[in-house]
């Protein structure tokens, strides 16, 4: 009997031993990360800009009238010839329907003087009195015609709606904008520069575009961006008088149509004399001091355990500082949540 006791009071303790272990498995530490990649900082200057449409359309009805009918909605994307509003062609149907019984008439007094005309009847000067007045009521035809097509609103150009100005019920005045349609396959990011600096500056200046409005967080809860590589710049030459800047216009391609006009935009510009060196440019709150005095950042290995690496740092860039020795390009970096860390420690990001 005291064996069985002693058999059992083992694996109670075995068992509990077992409990403890897996209590103490710790669950992976969160971190936001940031992979390291090689860095333009010579001459570089960075500016806030505003994203703009390419182009923006303004389409009205040309005639004066109660609106029907709104088929388009504001963000909605419409092609070229796609009907966006009716106005109300009660009046516009009733004239087309007197122009063309006024059409008939005029025909059947055309054909009728015309055998007059053949038969030597006629004057020739009556004979081309009549053909004048056919003429005109025809005329008149065409316009009615006209005004009834001009009742339905048809978009000119392919693009987004931008603003719906005139909803149903409310009275159209002639030329009065119904709704804005923009161009966004490309867009331009319109950036303020300094007249000290706008010099160094040309057509093919090369620039690294970033559009905070459009970052998203992974599944995984990763912060997830994307760069815009610019285009073309378009310089202005009047600055103005108060802040002696110039405006500038970046053209951007937009395949993905995330870039929406009045984002705010993050411009990145290099100078002509500015190139690619061998440091990488990481978040200065990343770089942590030992109690020796060296510096490290944490690094995320491919298996998902924190290392400490030392660095040797150089210049900073605004938020950031280049990272001359310690790092190589593709590099994983801990960049938020490195305070809860230490070598060896399991992480998600």
């Amino acid at each position: 009997m005291k064996k069985v006791f002693l058999i059992l009071l083992s694996v109670i303790l075995l068992g509990s031993c077992g409990e403890k272990k897996e209590q103490n498995v710790k669950a992976p530490t969160r971190i936001e990360t940031q992979v390291v990649s090689p860095a333009m900082v010579d001459n570089a200057q960075t500016y806030v800009g505003i994203v703009e449409e390419r182009e923006a359309t303004a389409v009205s009805f040309t005639g004066m009238g109660v609106v029907k009918r709104m088929l388009v909605n504001e963000g909605q994307t419409v092609s070229k010839g796609q009907l966006i509003a009716e106005m109300d062609d009660t009046q516009a149907r009733n004239l087309l329907s007197g122009a063309e019984a006024q059409m008939t008439q005029a025909n059947d007094a055309l054909a009728r003087y015309k055998m007059l005309h053949d038969n030597g009847s006629l004057p020739e000067v009556q004979w081309v009195e009549i053909q004048s007045k056919v003429a005109q009521v025809k005329s008149q035809l065409e316009v009615a015609r006209k005004n009834l097509a001009d009742c339905r609103l048809i978009a000119p150009v392919s693009g987004i709606i931008g603003k719906k100005l005139i909803g149903t019920g409310e009275t159209a005045l002639p030329s009065q904008a119904v709704v804005s349609i923009l161009d966004i396959s490309t867009v331009k990011v319109k950036v303020a520069i300094p007249e000290a600096e706008i010099g160094g500056i040309n057509a093919t200046t090369p620039t690294s575009i970033s559009v905070e409005a459009i970052n998203s967080r992974s599944a995984e809860g990763r912060m997830q961006g994307k760069n815009y590589q610019g285009g073309r710049i378009e310089k202005g030459v009047q600055a103005d008088a108060l802040t002696h800047t110039y405006d500038i216009r970046i053209n951007v391609a937009n395949v993905d149509r995330k870039l929406l006009p009045g984002m705010v935009a993050n411009v990145r510009f290099v100078s002509d004399g500015s190139q690619a060196i061998g440091s990488k440019m990481v978040p200065v709150t990343a770089v942590q001091k030992k109690s020796d005095g060296s510096l490290f950042v944490w690094t995320v290995g491919k298996d998902s355990t924190a290392h400490r690496a030392i660095v040797t740092i150089g210049q900073t860039q605004g938020n950031y500082v280049s990272v001359i020795d310690g790092l190589i390009t593709g590099d994983r970096i801990a960049t938020e949540g490195y305070q809860k860390l230490s070598e060896g420690t399991k992480v998600i990001y």
